[in-house]
């Protein structure tokens, strides 16, 4: 780069011949004296060694001799001073080039270096040339580093030493030497070249605005050295990190041109505040949608406080994704959980609060809840410390009055829960390796549409996905595996979760999830889950198995198709509610069960794939379809695919509605069930009542509340072998389990019929 070509800016002075009017023997500003016309200053047309030349001699202490005219002095550029001169007689000066820094208002630049270094002169009539260099960086073998500020010089020389002595001098020469400081000169602009320095203190923003602003499609280069930026800065052309930057944690780098995690990185010397920084950006740039992590590990030592990364964002609703990479967490005790065990009220007319909560300061928002009465995935959503007065994720089914409640704060690798909200935010193609360490995500508060897709969530040591809020309103995750911590350990002795949501709409799709506790709990309505493939056996002989799905909604307008739910079942329970006994309401109602494969083995014979669990009495099943699934047990056989959980209450099987429970498989089951349930019945004695018996095999070993057909197989006859051609009527709900049917008939006869018997009306 050569401002004199491509700018055509004018640097060389004029010639001595020209007219001393034009030399100054002050700093040179306008109104300082000149040598036109002084006695001890003169123009030598002819000289043996220079053309034309000055000859002057020294009177002052330090005899300045300095060009009137403002040379330019741009930024990133490089400017040599070189002067040719010689002693003629008296004593001998020290020389050395000098010159006058001006700002843009034309006052004085203070504070910089204003001359180089100085030669004395040892004979007489021997040539010495004195050179130095000015320009805004300070660099190596930059004599005068002035800085941005600086924007035009006053250039010459000084004398210093004795008086008396008269020397000769050629013309001044100032020439651009830019180039011999560019490692490239067609690609690279340096940030030092426009007074950035990496000393980690100094406040370089500017320097690095004038390097972006003169970049000009070139690369810009941050050289070895600590860099410290004191505001937010956008970098609109490529940049390539060398050294390293500083900066407070409310500014933000904005790369425009290489906005990715490995120039994060490179830019804060740290993967850890790299991807903070890289997040920070993401969440306040327009011109990106993701954050490619660029196939990069990121190392975490402890949580990522997500929403503290963006300190000027409480919330956000644009669509933003973490792309491409791993994230993995190494030991320390920044993962440890904490655990607080504290008194606190509970009024099941206040369904999500606890009240007068001991201690409440030092409970962190996010923590799990547990206590008598209190269900699974219960967690501190929010809390006023001077209220004493926690907001909870989720009601208690039975916790009324004051108990002591247990509080666990897992750590989570990547914490969301700082947001008040956050909406449209995603994950794609990322593995959050949690090594057994922590657990992976915390979700925010509030929020719609949080999604995962094709992301691995590996060895989490508590829970992979945490919901604490209806931040997982519509959350979508499809194509990801869940892998265990605690895959080597039995069923009964695994606690950590994969995933809890809490509000309507979640979708989970092809997804696979090993040997969890739970491979999720679904507070909400209107889900969907299908096609996954959950598996949590262990090699326990007739062991015990755990929910993978868990539904904890009595309306759960839930679609749970086209999954493998293997050595685990899907329970339906009301524990989020904050009266379980039903009074009004659809009761367990809208689930539909369809096209999955459920497989056990080495199961107890009392596990099924199907359990209902009410924590309260008087609830009835309205509106469910279990259809066209595949039960196989291997290794031993269980008694039902289907069953009621009646640790607190059963089902109230005289308001069954619209249950079907058809065009399933058994294998391995010694009951198979069905609704509408045919049955073929011999009476080989006459009798008026024939009483049928459907042997435990309507679902959930419920009343036949129906029959909707009732078939003649062969004839109809008396005692005698007479024909009738009657029609007999049904009495419903017979039995002590009300789960058998009369047939009466106007007459003792016998014979064989088939029945179709229902188990809701």
């Amino acid at each position: 780069m050569n401002k004199v070509i491509t700018a055509g800016i004018q640097l060389m002075p004029p010639e001595f011949e020209a007219g001393l009017d034009q030399w100054s023997s002050g700093n040179g500003t306008p109104g300082s004296d000149t040598y036109d016309g002084v006695a001890n200053a003169a123009i030598v047309v002819a000289d043996a060694d220079f053309a034309g030349c000055m000859e002057l001699q020294k009177l002052q202490a330090t005899q300045r001799l300095r060009y009137m005219g403002q040379v330019p002095l741009l930024p990133g550029c490089y400017l040599q001073v070189k002067a040719r001169i010689k002693a003629v007689s008296g004593a001998l000066p020290t020389v050395r080039i000098a010159g006058w820094a001006g700002d843009s208002n034309e006052n004085h630049v203070a504070g910089v270096t204003e001359v180089g270094s100085g030669t004395t002169l040892t004979s007489y009539g021997s040539v010495v040339e004195v050179t130095a260099i000015i320009g805004t960086g300070s660099r190596t073998g930059v004599d005068m580093p002035w800085g941005r500020d600086a924007r035009y010089g006053h250039f010459g020389l000084d004398l210093t030493g004795s008086n008396g002595g008269i020397v000769r001098i050629d013309d001044i020469e100032i020439t651009d030497i830019t180039s011999a400081f560019l490692r490239d000169m067609l690609s690279l602009v340096d940030v030092t070249d426009y007074g950035a320095i990496g000393d980690d203190a100094t406040d370089n923003s500017a320097a690095f605005e004038a390097a972006d602003a003169d970049a000009d499609g070139r690369v810009i280069l941050v050289p070895a050295g600590k860099f410290y930026l004191n505001d937010t800065i956008s970098i609109n052309h490529p940049i390539r990190f060398e050294g390293s930057l500083r900066m407070p944690t409310n500014r933000m780098l904005l790369l425009r041109k290489n906005f990715d995690f490995p120039s994060y990185a490179s830019a804060f010397d740290s993967e850890e505040l790299g991807f903070k920084k890289a997040f920070q950006a993401l969440l306040n740039s327009a011109d990106h949608d993701s954050l490619d992590l660029a196939g990069r590990m990121v190392t975490v030592t402890e949580p990522i406080d997500m929403q503290a990364a963006v300190p000027n964002r409480s919330s956000y609703a644009t669509r933003r994704v973490i792309r491409n990479g791993q994230i993995s967490a190494t030991g320390g005790a920044a993962w440890d959980t904490e655990t607080w065990t504290e008194q606190a009220s509970y009024d099941p007319g206040n369904s999500r609060k606890l009240t007068s909560v001991a201690n409440i300061a030092s409970i962190p928002v996010g923590a799990l809840v547990e206590g008598s009465g209190v269900g699974r995935e219960i967690y501190v959503r929010s809390k006023n410390v001077g209220a004493a007065e926690i907001t909870l994720s989720a009601p208690l089914y039975d916790a009324a009055g004051t108990q002591n409640f247990t509080f666990k704060s897992f750590k989570y690798m990547l914490d969301f829960s700082g947001f008040s909200a956050l909406s449209k935010f995603g994950m794609t193609e990322v593995e959050i390796q949690c090594n057994s360490h922590c657990s992976a995500l915390r979700l925010p508060s509030a929020g719609t549409v949080f999604s995962l897709d094709h992301c691995f969530i590996s060895r989490p040591k508590d829970r992979g996905i945490t919901s604490i809020g209806t931040g997982c309103q519509g959350i979508l995750v499809d194509n990801c595996q869940f892998l265990s911590a605690e895959e080597p350990l039995a069923v009964s002795d695994r606690s950590s979760i994969a995933l809890n949501v809490n509000a309507n709409d979640a979708k989970l799709r092809n997804n696979r999830v090993t040997k969890f506790r739970h491979f999720a709990l679904l507070a909400g309505a209107n889900n969907t889950v299908a096609g996954n493939h959950f598996f949590q056996g262990d090699d326990v002989a007739g062991g015990v198995r755990t929910a993978g799905l868990i539904l904890a909604s009595t309306y759960c307008s839930t679609t749970v198709s086209d999954n493998y739910i293997d050595n685990c079942f899907i329970e339906w329970t009301n524990e989020q509610d904050p009266t379980p006994d039903f009074t009004t309401g659809f009761s367990f109602s809208a689930l539909s069960i369809a096209d999955n494969v459920f497989l056990s083995g080495d199961v107890a014979p009392w596990f099924s794939y199907v359990v209902v669990k009410p924590y309260g009495t008087g609830h009835f099943l309205n509106g469910v379809s279990v259809s066209d699934n595949k039960f196989r047990s291997i290794n031993g056989s269980i008694d039902r695919a289907e069953r009621v959980d009646t640790s607190f209450s059963g089902l109230d099987f005289s308001r069954s509605k619209s249950v079907f429970f058809e065009g399933n498989t058994f294998h391995g089951i010694t009951t198979a069930v069905a609704s509408p349930l045919r049955l073929r019945h011999e009476q080989a004695s006459v009798a008026t009542s024939w009483r049928i018996e459907t042997a435990g095999k309507l679902p959930f070993e419920g009343a036949a509340r129906a029959v909707d057909a009732v078939t003649a197989i062969g004839p109809i006859e008396t005692s005698g072998g007479s024909d009738r051609f009657v029609t007999p009527y049904v009495r419903l709900e017979r039995g002590s389990n009300d789960d058998e049917i009369d047939l009466v008939w106007p007459e003792a006869l016998r014979g064989e019929v088939q029945v179709v018997v229902r188990v809701d009306k």
